[in-house]
């Protein structure tokens, strides 16, 4: 038996040579041991039971079952095993699926020697890191006041998704107020502003940030909690924390899909609901959002424009991306009731219910906005008030009603 210091590895792939070549680059490291070979997907399922691997090295095609099927496959029946994905492709798809599936890294073939030593240290000091956990469910409290990372069997936090295909129609306004109306000190929130180019999140709680969200997804490998608690920007009036947009355009390009959706996935570790306010562009990160989401709530407005865009959303949804209309929580926002095109007809129209509805109201919000002072603060029996509170119930039923049917 190799000394428990040691990375134990598994590698998997269906080309002989590339094995062998894996092989004897590892032989070399003294922290590196290879516990086994697999030449296809169900045989690395089978060899990972009998070798306990730390570490996977994982070829996403193979001709019986694809990598990314034997990753999720191996991580339900083992959550210690870190899977490090191999193709020869850099499809952001197969980045999004990979993560999906439980894999802790991706890279490009052929990595460099260097790149696959690190990924394996990487993630062979994860799967240490989580065997030593042996399912812990208490997190000890750091000084930045947030929980530290829990087991992954320990309950994760929600993610939820405010979108709408149609710009304009309140989205920031609507995910700023239902993160606070969510937040309390048994579940705590934290509202991520996922419009990368010009997001306004932080403005709409009139505060500014030294920090950004660039500053966790660069290192979205090697997040702790008191550094994404140094990063938060905190609403002392709500005790709410926000994640911050970059602070120009350009920076936006610095994110990947993969790496918005690891620093998701950490978040709902410390959290108990991360809202997530996008932009209506299905860029990566918005679909990594979208993808990795348990919520989405989709937000429209009493207009044609808005209810057509609405409409093809919903199909790309169901259709494209595979998504279970159940998580859709659909709210009207704006609503009017001098306006002919009631959300009941909305709702029939595009055959599914209408969960809340925002009342305009010209006298509160854009004043809310203005002043950088979310409304749901200043009284809860507005009716804009009303309106988000009925939306934050919605969430909860709605994720009740999941979890109970997936029991």
């Amino acid at each position: 038996m190799a000394s428990n210091n040691k990375f134990r590895v598994l590698i998997v792939d269906d080309v002989a040579e590339t094995r062998e070549n894996v092989r004897k680059l590892l032989q070399f490291e003294s922290d590196v041991e290879v516990v086994g070979v697999a030449g296809t997907g169900r045989e690395a399922i089978d060899i990972a039971q009998e070798v306990e691997p730390d570490v996977i090295l994982m070829d996403i095609n193979m001709p019986d079952m694809d990598g990314i099927a034997a990753t999720e496959a191996i991580r339900q029946k083992n959550s210690y095993v870190q899977v490090v994905i191999l193709s020869v492709q850099g499809d952001p798809n197969y980045l999004r699926r990979a993560m999906q599936a439980g894999a802790s890294d991706f890279l490009t073939k052929p990595p460099t020697g260097d790149e696959l030593i690190t990924a394996i240290r990487r993630a062979g000091t994860m799967a240490h890191q989580e065997k030593a956990k042996g399912g812990a469910s208490a997190a000890a409290v750091t000084s930045s006041g947030l929980p530290s990372v829990p087991s992954i069997s320990a309950s994760q936090g929600k993610i939820i998704v405010v979108y709408s295909p149609k710009g304009g129609v309140g989205c920031t306004t609507l995910a700023v107020n239902l993160g606070i109306a969510l937040h309390n000190d048994e579940t705590r929130a934290v509202i991520v502003d996922g419009n990368l180019q010009y997001g306004d999140v932080a403005l709409f709680i009139n505060e500014q940030g030294k920090n950004t969200i660039l500053d966790l997804t660069s290192i979205a490998d090697d997040l702790d909690p008191e550094i994404v608690g140094d990063v938060m920007v905190k609403h002392e009036a709500s005790g709410v924390h926000v994640l911050a947009a970059p602070s120009r355009p350009e920076q936006a390009e610095s994110v990947s899909g993969g790496e918005f959706l690891k620093t998701l996935q950490y978040l709902r570790r410390l959290y108990a609901y991360v809202v997530i306010d996008t932009s209506s562009l299905l860029n990566d990160v918005v679909l990594s959002a979208i993808d990795e989401s348990d919520i989405i709530v989709l937000v429209a407005t009493q207009d044609i424009p808005s209810i057509k865009s609405t409409q093809l959303f919903l199909n790309l949804l169901v259709t494209n991306l595979g998504a279970d209309q159940e998580c859709v929580v659909f709210a009207i926002n704006r609503y009017d009731k001098r306006n002919g095109i009631t959300p009941e007809k909305i709702g029939s129209n595009l055959k599914i219910d209408v969960a809340a509805t925002v009342v305009l109201d010209e006298r509160v919000i854009p004043h809310s906005v203005n002043r950088g002072t979310p409304f749901i603060l200043d009284s809860k029996a507005k009716v804009a008030s009303r309106g988000i509170l009925s939306l934050a119930e919605s969430v909860r039923t709605r994720i009740a009603s999941i979890e109970t049917r997936d029991a």
